[in-house]
């Protein structure tokens, strides 16, 4: 089921009051999570690109928002994710026609540069002994809490000042150990 669900998603682009682009995100990817919906919502993206400023004489790199004011879905259209992004605060509402969601072409999808996550097959179960092998982490072992395929993830306890703590880690950043 979860795997014919996310066939069916496409790239919808939701329109934001200026600045609240990143905030719309969050609040986006917290509803999904504790309502359930990654096999529904799988990804939000505020597009940025790389520009060079120049600022009293001085060059540097800053990330700019592609496309101020927007924020990107790739989502199965259905009543319940249509409310749940519709009434986020700060959404004004979906591109299209009159109330009608109108999805991306592949074509635009791609001239605006937006990559579509691949999704990473792993051979991991919960309980399974895992090593980091890359990141912020890189060299942590610890042991699998909980997998997210929708977010490409695994979840891991890690000691900080003494406390297990729950991290989030990508499919690519692990490696299982024997």
């Amino acid at each position: 089921m979860a795997e014919a669900e996310s066939s069916k998603a496409r790239w919808y682009v939701v329109h934001t009051y200026s600045g609240y682009e990143n905030k719309v995100k969050a609040d986006i990817e917290k509803s999904v999570e504790n309502r359930g919906l990654e096999d529904q919502i799988l990804e939000v993206a505020v597009p940025l690109q790389d520009v060079v400023e120049v600022k009293n004489g001085a060059k540097k790199q800053v990330s700019k928002k592609l496309f101020p004011g927007y924020v990107l879905l790739n989502m199965v259209m259905n009543d319940t994710t249509w409310y749940v992004v519709r009434n986020t605060r700060g959404v004004t509402g979906f591109v299209g026609p009159g109330s009608k969601p109108v999805p991306l072409t592949e074509g635009e999808i791609r001239s605006m540069g937006v990559t579509t996550k691949s999704q990473v097959e792993i051979d991991l179960e919960v309980g399974d002994t895992i090593k980091v092998i890359a990141g912020a982490w890189a060299d942590t072992v610890g042991e699998v809490k909980a997998i997210n395929t929708a977010k490409q993830t695994v979840t891991i306890d890690v000691d900080i000042f003494g406390r297990a703590t729950s991290v989030e880690i990508g499919f690519l950043e692990v490696q299982k150990l024997n």
